[in-house]
């Protein structure tokens, strides 16, 4: 493929990859080869852009040049920078691996003076976490950056108990081609290491993921595992000592809706000025959220554009006075704060400490973008232990690396409205998902020799929201002769009902092969995202401590970056030096289902935080209002009062009170049988509502007379709806 650079058209020097996967548990120990080869008469530097997870840790680097070998070292990033400049000013094959901007997420790989018609194979080695899929299995993505072109394979693997019917024969090599297979997976493997060697080198064009899916019998059971320190390391550094892995993923039973009252919801409207003519749409599917918030949680609203508001200091108890003021407020908002600016509202969003119990929320509709993404998305990576983001999309406009963006790096989801599709619903299903039971008052316990202590590496989670799994670092400390092999407990709280459990393990296991230790590495990497999040305050002693992490351990940062030379080779590269920038693929933007392409990799997906759009564009439903109207009676315990007001929004003529029915039982009902009756259509957005009325109404003492309410409005609801 050619790349347009003045009046030349270069190829690519990047001719194929190959990668090798090594998966012990839920970590993934990947080895990535970029060969290139230079087509030109004259030597060329060759410059590659690629993604990487940002909790990824990237920690070997070398290359293979004429025969020879070189590893890469690890230096501060100014340094290996001026080592990679002066290489290439003196003629010598150099080759450099660095982290471009703030996101921690992009790399470049740049290789310099590559000799007419030679060679280069360069290899990066990181390790990472797997994440989840939502039915338990623990995905691995093959990296597609390793392709110049990216097109179309699937690939089947081996089910223990036999093969699958498509399984062919040169898959058993390791050797990829044409023919078209099942999705990769592996089935009932227990936590035992899985080795994955593939080769795409000569594979056809992709334009789907690869992806390895492997499904563990116990996954929800705790388990750990402990890493001997690396040999000939300083007894006491983070690579000399021992450290352990606890891995979390805690089975969580189906919250009862209306009954779940723990949580932080924080809302943020986008009060731009881009469209202010669509904030009324804003406001109404803030009413229906507000609304169906339960009670005894905490909530705040915040408005942002060039400048951002708050309702409250700090969040405040969902109770019925706060919500009726909020309200009131609500419907005064104008789109009247200027430009979009989502950072600083962020940051004294998370200046706010959790409350304990409460698991905080966060969802964010926008419309637009910003001119600090990888900020913003470093941002919510900082205090991605302690929060879950909703992030929506709204329109053709909306960016989609923002609204993945932040739904990836803190576990939660994206989505994108555009056309015909309505945002209320899906608001909706997001809070009703954001309502579900969580684990909190996550604390460990260790049983260590005499003279020994575990020590966490970096602030380890505060909370586990359904579907996630949380891997926790220690490091081991103190006097030993061999490795320790420690007794642990675990006890988690489950937040909504406060209920707790413990677990304990007798024993840990050792992690091979000893000279890679992907457990320090991910420690290491875990820290360095911490400390990393706190430079930007002027903390040097973070500065200094996160480079002499880096160093130490090998994983580059945003501090460092790896250098290589040729110091082998006599005779400089002669002739002019020609830079080829190998170009992004694809559409870098656009609106729904889009994605970003980096090198040929697609960049996909992308927690209260919920940021509304003015310029939303929503199809009103025939019946939307009347249901608003009702919505809007209704009060912040579930029930409803029985006046006129009532009696309007359900369109009778009064509301005869029943023999033997409390007025605000009998009042209830009669919503709750509207609702299915007359509003079954828009059930998404009044479910979570009619479960706060029917828990309230099964909380009454007396009648509730269903079939009266039944004959007063003309609907024909069984007494199931109340659970009778």
């Amino acid at each position: 493929m050619p790349v347009s650079t003045g009046l030349l058209h270069l190829h690519i020097p990047l001719r194929s990859g190959s990668v090798t996967v090594l998966i012990r548990g839920f970590v993934a120990d990947v080895g990535c080869e970029l060969l290139y080869r230079n087509e030109e008469p004259g030597p060329v530097e060759a410059v590659f852009v690629f993604p990487v997870d940002a909790e990824a840790a990237i920690y070997a680097f070398q290359a293979r040049l004429g025969g020879a070998c070189i590893e890469a070292q690890l230096h501060e990033k100014k340094e290996a920078q001026e080592l990679y400049g002066d290489a290439l000013a003196g003629g010598q094959s150099s080759f450099l691996l660095q982290q471009e901007g703030a996101g921690g997420d992009i790399f470049s790989c740049s290789l310099g003076n590559l000799p007419p018609g030679e060679e280069a194979a360069l290899t990066l080695r990181y390790v990472c976490e797997l994440p989840l899929e939502p039915d338990g299995a623990a995905r691995y993505m093959l990296p597609a950056v390793l392709r110049p072109r990216y097109t179309s394979l699937k690939i089947s693997w081996l089910r223990q108990g036999g093969l699958l019917p498509y399984f062919p024969s040169f898959l058993r090599s390791g050797i990829v081609s044409s023919c078209a297979l099942n999705t990769v997976s592996l089935e009932n493997c227990q936590l035992s290491p899985v080795a994955f060697p593939v080769s795409l080198a000569e594979a056809p064009p992709w334009d789907r993921d690869v992806e390895l899916l492997v499904y563990y019998t116990e996954p929800h059971k705790p388990s750990a595992v402990l890493e001997v320190g690396l040999p000939g390391a300083e007894p006491g550094s983070l690579m000399g000592d021992p450290a352990v892995m606890v891995t979390l993923l805690p089975s969580l039973p189906e919250a009862i809706p209306g009954q779940s009252s723990a949580g932080e919801f924080i809302f943020l409207l986008d009060r731009s000025n881009r469209s202010p003519q669509r904030i009324d749409s804003a406001k109404k599917t803030l009413v229906l959220l507000l609304k169906s918030l339960p009670l005894g949680c905490y909530f705040n609203i915040y408005g942002f554009g060039s400048r951002f508001e708050s309702f409250y200091r700090q969040s405040v108890g969902y109770t019925q006075q706060t919500m009726a003021k909020s309200l009131q407020r609500v419907r005064q908002l104008q789109a009247d704060l200027g430009g979009t600016e989502i950072l600083a509202p962020l940051r004294s969003i998370y200046r706010s400490p959790c409350r304990d119990g409460h698991p905080r929320q966060l969802f964010v509709f926008t419309d637009g973008e910003v001119g600090n993404t990888q900020d913003v998305i470093a941002e919510v990576q900082r205090y991605r232990g302690a929060h879950r983001w909703f992030s929506f999309g709204i329109g053709e406009g909306a960016s989609t690396a923002l609204v993945k963006g932040i739904a990836r790096a803190a576990g939660g989801s994206a989505e994108f409205i555009t056309g015909q599709d309505r945002m209320q619903p899906k608001a909706l299903q997001s809070l009703k998902r954001a309502l579900q039971l969580a684990v909190t008052g996550i604390s460990l316990s260790w049983d260590l020799p005499p003279g020994m202590e575990a020590a966490l590496l970096g602030r380890g989670p505060e909370v586990i929201f359904p579907g996630q799994r949380c891997l926790i670092y220690a490091q081991l400390r103190g006097q030993h002769q061999e490795p320790p092999t420690p007794s642990w407990e675990i006890t988690l709280k489950e937040a909504m009902r406060g209920k707790k459990a413990s677990f304990k393990k007798a024993h840990t296991v050792t992690l091979c092969p000893r000279h890679r230790l992907p457990v320090h590495r991910l420690a290491a990497k875990s820290l360095l995202l911490e400390l990393e999040g706190t430079m930007d305050t002027g903390s040097e002693g973070d500065r200094r401590r996160a480079l002499e992490t880096s160093l130490s351990s090998g994983v580059v940062c945003s501090l460092t970056a790896y250098v290589g030379v040729d110091m082998e080779r006599r005779q400089p590269a002669q002739g002019p030096l020609v830079r080829q920038d190998i170009p992004l693929i694809g559409n870098p933007g656009g609106g729904r289902g889009s994605r970003h392409w980096w090198g040929g990799i697609s960049m996909r997906g992308g927690r209260g935080l919920l940021a509304i759009s003015p310029c939303l564009s929503l199809e009103r439903a025939p019946e939307e209002f009347p249901l608003l109207r009702l919505v809007s009676l209704q009060n912040a315990d579930g029930s409803w009062d029985l006046d006129p007001r009532l009696a309007a929004a359900l369109g009778a003529v009064s509301l005869f009170p029943a023999q033997d029915v409390a007025p605000g039982v009998w009042a209830t009902v009669l919503a709750v049988v509207w609702l299915h009756g007359r509003a079954a259509g828009q059930r998404d957005e009044w479910e979570l509502l009619e479960a706060k009325a029917v828990g309230w109404v099964r909380g009454q003492a007396g009648e509730t007379r269903v079939g009266a309410a039944n004959t007063l409005l003309g609907c024909s609801v069984g007494p199931t709806v109340f659970g009778f």
